[in-house]
């Protein structure tokens, strides 16, 4: 319709210029240039890509993922272990039943969201550093998070700070690796890297008999990107977080989510990996 219209307007007004003193002939040639300009290119949607150790740990940067998901940025979602070690709220034992289910959560968790399914790397759960096991578990992480990566060519990435944000091993070998890619120059990997944090109010509302942490929130200065999100991806976040059944009971999202609307206000504060990579809009050109 806007072609069409387009070339009505020029039409018009070749026809008004040339014929004073044009024959119908040139100005039959002058609307068939005009008529075959071509139409402005489309531009490709804009990627995002969460790097994480665990299904669910998604969750502090889950209003992020829905609203780049609607505003129609191709959003993704790395899962780095296959989470056979952790269930603090199921009577399914450590093990490949648990792994399984976990790997369903992660998928109910994206759809939630509306971003693309999970990308789950099966690394095991709780022993991304076991050197003894195998010493090159580490170096076949990072291939693998690498080729996750080329093939998506996102042009941002989110994952852990150096703290892991809870201090977890796992979430800490999982930010090195990402930032690893990225000081490297590894292909198809950006340098817009951001990392997210939990606040000590959220770690306390997710295991209330927890002693507060030290050292583990980067201090206010550094967050220096801030990306504003609307109550609906606060909602598509509530309910990606409650697909984790085996990890959260249903009085610890309320809580959480309550402690969200208090604290990030739904604004979400991320530390970039470079200081000029501050702003309000992780996609924005560099």
């Amino acid at each position: 319709m806007i072609n069409e219209q387009r070339n009505s307007f020029n039409h018009s007004v070749l026809t008004w210029i040339l014929a004073p003193t044009f024959t119908a002939p040139a100005i039959a040639v002058a609307l068939t240039f005009a008529s075959a300009a071509p139409a402005p290119a489309q531009v490709a949607p804009k990627t995002l890509v969460a790097v994480f150790a665990h299904a669910d740990d998604e969750g502090p940067a889950a209003p992020m993922l829905a609203r780049y998901a609607r505003e129609g940025a191709r959003v993704y979602l790395i899962i780095a272990t296959d989470g056979a070690q952790g269930g603090a709220h199921t009577s399914i034992p450590p093990g490949a039943e648990l792994a399984r289910v976990r790997s369903e959560e992660a998928r109910c968790a994206t759809d939630a969201l509306g971003i693309h399914p999970p990308i789950l790397l099966g690394f095991p759960d709780a022993h991304l550093g076991t050197y003894r096991d195998e010493p090159a578990r580490l170096f076949r992480l990072t291939a693998r998070v690498h080729e996750a990566l080329e093939q998506l060519r996102p042009d941002a990435v989110v994952t852990w700070g150096p703290d892991g944000a809870t201090g977890h091993p796992d979430h800490r070998l999982v930010s090195d690796v990402v930032t690893q890619l990225v000081r490297a120059g590894a292909p198809g990997v950006p340098e817009r890297l951001f990392y997210v944090s939990i606040p000590v109010e959220g770690m306390r509302a997710m295991n209330p008999a927890r002693e507060e942490p030290r050292f583990l929130v980067p201090l206010a200065k550094y967050f220096s990107m801030r990306v504003a999100f609307t109550d609906a991806d606060v909602e598509a976040a509530r309910h990606s977080m409650s697909c984790h059944r085996t990890q959260h009971s249903d009085e610890i999202v309320q809580r959480i989510f309550a402690l969200q609307k208090r604290v990030w206000n739904n604004t979400l504060p991320l530390v970039p990996l470079f200081a000029a990579d501050g702003g309000t809009d992780l996609l924005a050109p560099r």
